[in-house]
């Protein structure tokens, strides 16, 4: 985890470094004394920042930063200056045992990057205190510094959404529990208007929409990331789409939008708050929690916006159970749903299930191609074949219309992208309600009621795997959820633009991005986000020559940044753009197609390699084919982007049928997960205490090594559909460049 790094530390750093002379710091000591010692272990941070910030300054060296922005002669007197800054940190640490952020900042972010962090957070602090040192050195007329203070003022993000801004809106809030009939609602108003759209948290939510509308006659269009159906029989047709693809720019009298509470997330809360601001639509009907009412409630007296609240009680009971599983695969009964948060633990829980009942599992996770979650789905919800389980990641969380009877936890910890963690009490919540639901993808176009899912033989049930996380989901049940209280905004593209003028052109968009982020004013109710994803992507790609448009539409491409496959994709696939090469799928060196061929006897691990490997082309694949949507004359192989991932779809199928696991390989990786989340938990423990601690004479430079698990972990699909966009396609008004500069309405 790495320290942030502030430009106001790196200010505290030059002013100490002015009043205090180097000579004066280096006190000499005697061999064996306690700040020897500290001296010795400084030794080796101060050896490995000076190493990152060589590999940092070569890097810029070839950047547009200075080849055509601050020029080689200034970089360099900057450099050598900067280098001295960090040798006197070091110095004035280990002579003068100043160590405290606010005395000696500089030295406190790298050690702590060192200590708590990974070698890419260390060169990410040496980066970014680089720049803000850089910058420092050179500061803005106070005119200047005025004018770029004014283009951040994000106090009103509903100003962005000027012809939105004419309409007078009715917002109909539906909040409830899972499973009690505040979605369907919604839907019914939707079907009964004259054009509407859809918008869902999920492509496979949005997928269920669609085939419900055309089920029941209604012409209907489907805009996700990767994939756009448009009726080609007529020019008039309902939407159903993913949150970041809500179209801003169309008007409608009926719009949408699901799991509002997710305008409170830090990861994708952003597009929730862009599509509520911006939809034009006569009506707005949100669906979600209970704790999203105060905050829709304030942004729709904002902006003068009439709110109707209705609230909805579950159709059918909910409890917990008193007992757990305990590994007894002979206690599950046909229509119960396993819940785990890894890749691997799903295929091992799917083949233990199998094996122990005789019966089928389906199986449904992120990383699989909507079209096999789909099939897989449809396995499970169809009553008259032998597919009596399913085990599936959090993704059923999110309204995937599963006819689950009991929902059983693997484990209640998971890997949230950064950290192993205990999930929140609304996440087991949110998972643990969707047992009894009995609706399904199935029934989607038959004509139901409500009153079809009560009844005594329809209580959820939720319980877990084992005793010790029985306890932690009986809690969760009993607490109360508090309120959301901000909703995310982003900056608009237009504004990272202009902003970015104000600096040498090739200024690094990551730095840019923060300096944004530390100088924007937001308004109440709101708090400004930055993805740590997008951060990461800019710095991936910090060497290639983009305009800022295009850096900003591929920070926003879906990659697994965990995935080093997928980093090499994305960076030729930018290589292409920048070049203007060409964009032929086969000609694309990088892409990895010869996975496709990948066999359990060519993979060391055997079908779990083949299995991994499907998967990294998959999301390669996906890559292109959403490129091909934002660059069409430049990615011209869509056709056969799409055969390829058809064929692979295929063999993911088809993999999934060889995976094995024994019981002892699955406790074994429950209890790892255990173990995990609770050292991270002490870990941010001691991180806390070490801040406060005015000497910090105790700390051990110790780096414990993780011990993690040899499989990449499971992400929520969502989590790929951050924040998308699409260049305007022929016969279809969607939002534009790679976040959504189009949804912001000229």
């Amino acid at each position: 985890m790495a320290i942030p790094v502030e430009h106001g530390d790196i200010q505290r750093a030059i002013a100490l470094r002015k009043e205090t002379t180097a000579t004066q710091a280096r006190v000499k000591r005697l061999p064996g004394s306690p700040l020897s010692n500290r001296a010795t272990k400084n030794t080796a941070i101060r050896k490995k920042a000076l190493v990152v910030l060589d590999e940092v300054l070569d890097q810029l060296k070839k950047s547009e930063f200075v080849t055509e922005g601050v020029g080689a002669g200034e970089f360099q007197r900057q450099a050598t200056a900067f280098r001295d800054e960090i040798q006197f940190a070091f110095d004035l640490a280990d002579d003068k045992h100043t160590s405290q952020k606010k005395k000696n900042p500089l030295y406190w972010s790298l050690r702590g990057a060192y200590v708590y962090g990974d070698d890419n957070d260390l060169k990410t602090v040496v980066r970014m205190a680089f720049l803000h040192y850089f910058f420092a050195q050179r500061p803005f007329e106070s005119d200047t510094k005025a004018i770029m203070k004014r283009l951040v003022d994000l106090r009103f993000p509903y100003e962005w959404y000027p012809a939105t801004r004419t309409m007078q809106r009715t917002v109909h809030l539906h909040v409830g529990p899972t499973n009690s009939g505040k979605t369907y609602r919604a839907l019914k108003a939707l079907e009964n208007s004259r054009n509407g759209v859809y918008a869902g948290p999920l492509r496979l939510l949005a997928t269920e929409v669609y085939q419900r509308l055309q089920a029941k006659g209604i012409p209907c269009a489907l805009v996700t990331g990767e994939e756009v159906r448009i009726p080609t029989h007529t020019d008039h047709y309902f939407m159903s789409c993913t949150v970041e693809m809500m179209p801003l720019n169309s008007r409608f009298d009926v719009a949408v939008i699901d799991e509002i509470q997710m305008i409170g997330n830090v990861d994708r809360g952003t597009s929730w708050t862009s599509a509520l601001l911006g939809v034009q639509a006569k009506e707005v009907h949100l669906c979600g929690e209970e704790r999203a009412v105060p905050i829709i409630e304030q942004i729709c007296a904002g902006i003068g916006d009439e709110c109707i609240v209705h609230r909805y009680e579950r159709l059918n009971p909910l409890e917990t159970m008193d007992t757990a599983i305990d590994s007894d695969y002979s206690l599950l009964k046909k229509g119960d749903a396993i819940v785990a948060f890894s890749r691997m633990m799903l295929h091992g829980l799917k083949k233990r299930v199998e094996e122990q009942t005789g019966r089928r599992c389906a199986i449904v996770y992120g990383s699989l191609p909507p079209e096999v979650r789909a099939q897989q789905a449809a396995l499970f919800n169809e009553p008259d074949n032998d597919y009596d389980f399913i085990v599936a990641s959090d993704a059923i969380g999110m309204g995937l219309n599963l006819e689950a009877r009991r929902v059983i936890f693997d484990t209640t910890n998971k890997f949230d992208g950064t950290r192993q963690r205990t999930l929140d009490p609304w996440e087991i919540k949110q998972i643990g309600g969707r047992a009894g639901r009995y609706r399904s993808a199935r029934r989607s176009g038959a004509t139901t009621t409500e009153e079809d899912g009560k009844g005594g033989d329809n209580v959820g049930l939720v319980t877990t795997m084992t005793p010790q996380d029985l306890k932690t989901v009986q809690k969760a049940f009993r607490l109360h959820v508090p309120d959301i209280k901000t909703a995310f905004i982003d900056p608009p593209a237009g504004i990272v633009e202009r902003f970015a003028s104000y600096y040498p052109p090739g200024t690094p968009l990551y730095y840019l991005l923060l300096r944004i982020r530390d100088m924007a004013t937001v308004g109440y109710g709101y708090r400004l986000n930055i993805s740590r994803e997008v951060l990461e992507l800019a710095k991936l790609l910090e060497d290639i020559p983009l305009s800022i448009n295009d850096r900003l539409t591929f920070c926003y491409l879906p990659v697994s940044m965990r995935m080093e496959v997928a980093q090499r994709v994305v960076r030729a696939l930018a290589r292409v753009v920048a070049e203007n090469a060409s964009g032929d799928l086969l000609s694309i060196e990088d892409m990895p197609l010869e996975y496709l061929a990948a066999t359990k006897e060519s993979e060391l691990d055997g079908w779990s390699g083949v299995l991994r490997k499907l998967e990294m082309l998959h999301v390669s694949i996906n890559q292109y084919v959403w490129l091909s949507y934002r660059y069409p004359g430049t990615f011209k192989s869509q056709a056969l982007a799409f055969h390829v991932r058809s064929q692979v779809e295929k063999r993911l199928i088809e993999t999934l049928e060889q995976l094995n696991f024994t019981e002892r390989d699955l406790k074994r990786k429950r209890d790892i997960k255990r173990w995990l989340a609770n050292m991270q938990g002490s870990e941010e423990d001691e991180e806390d205490d070490e801040e406060d601690d005015e000497e910090d004479d105790e700390e051990d430079d110790e780096d414990e090594d993780e011990d993690e698990e040899d499989e990449d972990e499971d992400e929520d699909e969502g989590e790929k559909e951050k924040r998308r966009g699409v260049m305007p396609l022929e016969g279809v008004q969607i939002p534009t460049a790679g976040r959504r500069e189009g949804a912001r309405q000229a």
